[in-house]
């Protein structure tokens, strides 16, 4: 199969060999690799690569990615990095509107009740930068004669991949892994990968989120190798009963050389190390492309409880053995037994009631945007406990892999949101108008989405501080998301669904979101939501909006809670302002710079600077009335 640039324009066609997704399981070829944190199954192709930056998909250079083409002209750009902090193309903020309005008339495809497959929209746009990304590498030692795949941890927002001259895949869904088989066209030594990453396809449609509109690779790029025996997929699904008892059940998905026999444990340790539960499986040599096993529930007896003020964490080993007893790979996994329900219309965690002192976080960085690292997380995470902040919704996309780590381990719970925003297809100018809404109920517009649902679900589906699976933000209601809200519920019992746009189109009340959610509801339009016959519990996913001198009013809406015990609480917006340190044109001195003042046009300005941060992460004056009351509704 050849790459085709048509695929820009065609809202059927987002994802081409790219692998399934799955777990976010880490694996190792043996214990002492697994205690020493070296990996020799993984490399890592951050760093330098060679680049060219062109305006459009005409004048990019087409033929790049051949092995005997003249790159000699090409710049060099580090991966991961925004192409626009790197000093290419214009740093443009926009908030629900979508970036082209007034400079290009655009509406996505077969909406407006037409047929228009948008032909040209962006292939042939005058304006949709590509970046050319091109990457030479030879293998190491551990990922010699073994099946390798490469994963893109975060790239916007459509990206072609090459190796060797042939042509790999396709993906969109800026925000979830791309991985891809590479096996076919590998080389030990000499590999040239290219990488070319379009600005604009119609996933735009999709992603219009509050926030800077960058491009490019801004996340990991890593290769792997898979040993003889290999765990593809996991699902740990461990039960927290009424009584204090726990069981456990899983579900695996292992792939193994063909012919091979062998045998997988799974261990069960508690914080001390002391084993809960050890249970063997046996596999032929039948599932060398990938096959389900199933360890039956177990009841383990009485367990700590995973919960917000202890966030209690249990040690799961899965180990494969060959035929001969040889261990071929181990798989670590922390999870943690909690039990979430509603019960009379309350939303309750362990049995008590959730009280949610939640923010919505943007991932962020004062300068290099939204390509964040480890530090920042855990300065983020150690803000949140001190303020005792004890919920994140994951505005508007999946964030990074380490950040479900780290709030499983400090007991953060987590609305997980799905990579969904289309609030330019149906709000002008602050009216519902949802004359060419997306997704809505176009046929031609489902599969897109239910896989970032999918994508979503099957990477994060063993974090015991997910609580909220959110199929997105602001894209109003139709057919497509009241499919999402049902293959979540029949995949997944242990959690809740939410989304808020039911609000805005109430003829989905019934079969979209768990929750009542809306955003900035005053605490008046609260009391009458809940003093009229309610029908879920209430949250608000948004709501305080600190922007300028806010956060005054965060008081009344904390006294609700004393009030209505089906009123849950909500997720301050937001939590860090977005804004780029550069240096004065004038002094010469560190300035920040917001929305707006990089004549982006259209933006919202400053609105891009609503969080209880500064972008530096210094903590407002606002941060105070938020440890006070989230202090006393603990």
């Amino acid at each position: 199969m050849d790459a085709d640039i048509r695929w820009l324009d065609n809202p059927e066609i987002f994802r081409v060999n790219r692998l399934p997704a799955h777990s976010d399981h880490e694996f190792y070829i043996n214990m002492e690799e697994l205690k020493s944190g070296k990996n020799s199954l993984i490399q890592s192709l951050n760093g330098t690569w060679q680049f060219r930056c062109s305006p459009n998909a005409m004048s990019r250079p087409a033929d790049f990615f051949r092995m005997d083409y003249d790159a000699s002209d090409f710049e060099e750009i580090p991966v991961p990095c925004h192409i626009e902090m790197a000093g290419y193309e214009k740093i443009h903020y926009i908030n629900t509107m979508y970036p082209w309005e007034g400079h290009v008339y655009r509406r996505p495809a077969y909406s407006l009740g037409g047929t228009d497959a948008g032909k040209g929209m962006f292939s042939e746009a005058e304006y949709n930068p590509v970046g050319s990304y091109r990457k030479e590498f030879d293998l190491e030692e551990g990922l010699l004669g073994k099946p390798v795949s490469i994963c893109f941890e975060g790239a916007e927002q459509a990206l072609y991949v090459w190796l060797n001259g042939s042509f790999v895949g396709y993906a969109e869904d800026s925000f979830t892994p791309s991985e891809f088989d590479l096996t076919p066209y590998l080389r030990e030594k000499g590999n040239l990968l290219a990488v070319e990453v379009h600005k604009r396809s119609t996933a735009a449609f999709l992603e219009d989120q509050d926030f800077f509109r960058f491009f490019g690779i801004f996340r990991n790029v890593s290769l792997y190798a898979k040993p003889g025996m290999h765990v593809e997929d996991l699902w740990v699904r461990p039960k927290l009963h009424p009584d204090g008892t726990g069981s456990l059940g899983a579900e695996f998905r292992i792939s193994m050389d063909e012919g091979i026999s062998g045998r997988m444990e799974i261990i069960l340790e508690d914080g001390k190390g002391e084993r809960l539960l050890k249970q063997v499986l046996l596999f032929q040599g039948d599932c060398y492309r990938g096959a389900w096993f199933t360890m039956k529930e177990q009841e383990l007896g009485t367990v700590t409880a995973w919960d917000l003020l202890r966030p209690y964490l249990y040690q799961l080993y899965i180990r494969l053995y060959d035929a001969e007893g040889r261990l071929v790979e181990v798989v670590p996994y922390r999870i943690g037994f909690r039990r979430l329900e509603i019960v009379d219309k309350v939303i309750r965690l362990n049995g008590k009631r959730l009280i949610i002192n939640g923010v919505n976080r943007h991932e962020w960085s004062v300068e290099h945007g939204r390509c964040i690292g480890r530090e920042e997380m855990e300065q983020d995470m150690q803000i949140l406990l001190r303020n005792h902040i004890n919920a994140v919704r994951t505005c508007h996309y999946p964030d990074q892999i380490p950040w479900y780590r780290l709030c499983d381990e400090h007991g953060i719970c987590l609305m997980a949101e799905a990579n969904l925003e289309s609030h330019g297809s149906w709000q002008k100018m602050g009216a519902v108008e949802p004359s060419w809404n997306v997704p809505g109920s176009l046929p031609q517009w489902k599969e897109a989405v239910m896989d970032r649902i999918k994508s979503n679900f099957e990477l994060f589906k063993n974090h015991p501080s997910v609580l909220f699976w959110s199929l997105g933000n602001e894209s109003y209601a139709g057919d497509v998301l009241q499919a999402a809200n049902a293959w979540l519920k029949e995949r997944d019992a242990s959690r809740l669904v939410h989304y808020e746009g039911v609000f805005q189109n109430r003829d989905y009340e019934d079969t979209i979101s768990d929750v009542e959610s809306r955003m900035y509801a005053s605490p008046e339009e609260i009391r009458d939501y809940l003093e009229h016959d309610p029908k879920k519990p209430f949250l608000l996913c948004e709501y305080m909006h600190n922007m300028g001198n806010s956060l005054g009013g965060l008081g009344s809406y904390m006294e609700l809670l004393e009030q209505y015990e089906m009123y849950q609480g909500g997720f301050i917006w937001d939590f860090i302002d977005q804004a780029v340190l550069v240096k004065d044109e004038k002094t010469g001195r560190p300035a920040l710079r917001y929305g707006g003042d990089f004549d982006d046009r259209p933006s919202d300005y400053a609105f891009s600077g609503d969080g209880i941060l500064f972008a530096d992460r210094t903590e407002k004056p606002a941060m105070q009335e938020v440890r006070f009351y989230y202090g006393k509704y603990r």
